[in-house]
């Protein structure tokens, strides 16, 4: 009778393991769901909605993908919810945003870390710049800095929340400079930030290459400088920061791509893995995020990985000193 059972039980284990391994083959079979921690219109939003589009293609992943704007405070809203509430079944995906949830992670008031999520595939490194209104009279970053100087505290600038990728590069042109700004986050992201600029409710503003870039094509900011190592080809005749005398790295870069809650199986996982490098790298994707101005740069899930324990590292350093 032992033996029987000893059997029965085997035999039912291996058919658990077949049909979760089955379940898994024919992922998915059904639309998923990709939450976006910012709003409609953003650049996170805007390119999410790109790099997706192919998705119900019978080489991708043969369903659509759905976007769900969840935005507020920073990203903090979307990404405790993902943390703490999304299935992890594959079939709710979130967009992930570096150095935006590792650098609230570090400082806390949140209810996730990089142990919270796991990696797919990375789409998109989109600059910090600078930019003001086309009426401004500031030309350079030397005029902001003057007229910072000038006025300590006075000249206000706009960017998509606290201790992301526009705050960041926002505290470190003000350490660069030794001056004093008045940083004022917008609730709705990106796109919320620039038409604060574009309004004149503010003197300036931190924002993504990609909105400055389809607002300056559309006359109504000038970009002033570039927060990363070297110029950018989508805008070769403006200067980093670094040009112009700031000690701006390219920590406030920001990676765009794709994640899934901790505990998501791994065929899952793989089958996203595999799936969704391809995807970005479609050639109707690619040429659409060309003409928005949206920086490409897919990088795989084990590229990733490294990269985000690369900017923990960074960030805490960085944080530390800022």
């Amino acid at each position: 009778m032992k033996k029987l059972l000893a059997g029965a039980a085997i035999a039912l284990a291996a058919l658990t393991t077949q049909a979760a391994a089955d379940g898994h083959a024919n992922y998915p079979d059904r639309p998923v769901m990709m939450v976006v921690s910012y709003g409609a219109g953003g650049a996170t939003d805007f390119q999410a909605r790109i790099v997706t589009m192919t998705a119900g293609n019978e080489d991708a992943l043969g369903m659509p993908i759905a976007i769900l704007n969840k935005p507020g405070a920073g990203g903090r809203v979307g990404w405790n919810w993902f943390a703490t509430q999304a299935e992890a079944d594959g079939y709710t995906l979130s967009a992930y945003n570096v150095p935006h949830f590792i650098a609230q992670s570090i400082k806390g008031g949140v209810e996730y870390s990089t142990d919270s999520f796991e990696p797919i595939a990375n789409w998109g490194a989109d600059p910090a710049v600078f930019v003001v209104s086309t009426d401004s009279e500031m030309n350079s970053m030397a005029d902001v800095v003057a007229f910072a100087k000038a006025n300590p505290g006075k000249l206000t600038f706009s960017g998509a929340g606290l201790f992301v990728g526009h705050h960041i590069a926002a505290l470190q042109i003000e350490k660069a400079a030794g001056v004093k700004m008045a940083y004022i986050p917008t609730k709705g992201g990106g796109s919320a930030a620039m038409k604060a600029v574009i309004a004149g409710d503010v003197m300036g503003g931190v924002n993504n290459l990609s909105d400055a870039f389809r607002a300056a094509a559309a006359g109504n900011v000038k970009i002033l400088g570039v927060a990363d190592l070297e110029r950018s080809s989508f805008l070769p005749d403006v200067p980093t920061m670094m040009e112009q005398g700031l000690d701006v790295d390219n920590s406030s870069v920001n990676f765009r791509g794709v994640m899934v809650p901790k505990g998501t199986p791994q065929g899952v996982i793989d089958k996203l893995a595999e799936t969704v490098p391809a995807m970005f790298a479609n050639k109707r994707v690619a040429g659409k995020m060309k003409a928005g101005g949206s920086p490409m740069h897919i990088m795989n899930r084990a590229e990733v990985q490294a990269m985000w324990a690369a900017r923990q590292e960074t960030l805490e350093a960085l944080l530390a000193g800022l």
